[in-house]
């Protein structure tokens, strides 16, 4: 007689170990997926507003009004946010009638926080995909070793063992593995988009500070920020 080996007969015909395994690793691929999905529309979210405010920078716009500007918006790009963290400290040690090197050392470091801040949320759950592409296989793997020693402990009984008494065993198990590779191979691919992506990101925001700090340096010992953002050298 011919037997069912549809995917849906062998998950529910697999033992209990291997269906929670098989259960855990389906949710760990929606997971993935969902964060997948989240950082795709996010990283391009990033990139969209930070290339709008470096446009806006290189305008010509004072940094006063940039500034001004700045804490009027609801929302705002990571490269300005940089920008006002480093503008703000620049702006108070001003006020404190510090030599200029304080006050550009102030800015930068405080541009540097920042940096470090954004960078951190722009990263985040990127270590949840690489921990899913890296263990989704070997749980798999558990769940087939286990199973195909469920089955074989199973066929001890039997007098007689033919392939078509061996084969529904190891298929079950064998779901499992294809599993874990259907939630690792996704996530390691992005993965390593979003790491590049990301790495990309990160250069641009440092580019921005050397370039905002050049700027600041002109400003340093004044009593007022008379240069125009866009007057910057690129």
């Amino acid at each position: 007689m011919t037997q069912d080996l549809s995917i849906t007969t062998l998950v529910l015909h697999a033992s209990l170990v291997v269906q929670i395994v098989m259960a855990g690793l389906a949710l760990t691929s929606l997971a993935s997926w969902t964060v997948i999905f989240g950082k795709v529309f996010g990283l391009r979210r990033v990139r969209g507003r930070n290339d709008e405010f470096e446009r806006e920078f290189w305008s010509g716009r004072s940094l006063t009004e940039l500034h001004q500007a700045m804490t009027q918006k609801a929302e705002t790009a990571p490269m300005e946010r940089i920008f006002g963290s480093g503008m703000r400290e620049f702006l108070k040690l001003r006020e404190k009638r510090l030599d200029g090197g304080a006050q550009l050392d102030g800015a930068r470091r405080a541009m540097r926080a920042s940096f470090q801040r954004e960078l951190d949320v722009i990263e985040s759950h990127l270590s949840f995909l690489a921990s899913v592409g890296s263990v989704s296989p070997y749980v798999g793997l558990f769940g087939t070793v286990w199973g195909i020693m469920h089955a074989f402990v199973g066929l001890s009984n039997l007098q007689q063992v033919t392939l078509a008494t061996v084969a529904p065993g190891i298929a079950e198990a064998l779901v499992a593995t294809a599993i874990g590779l259907f939630a690792a191979i996704p996530a390691v691919v992005a993965y390593n988009r979003f790491a590049r992506d990301i790495d990309r990101i990160a250069i641009q925001l440092e580019t921005f500070i050397e370039e905002f700090s050049n700027i600041l340096q002109r400003n340093a010992g004044q009593s007022a920020v008379t240069t125009m953002a866009g007057s910057g050298t690129r």
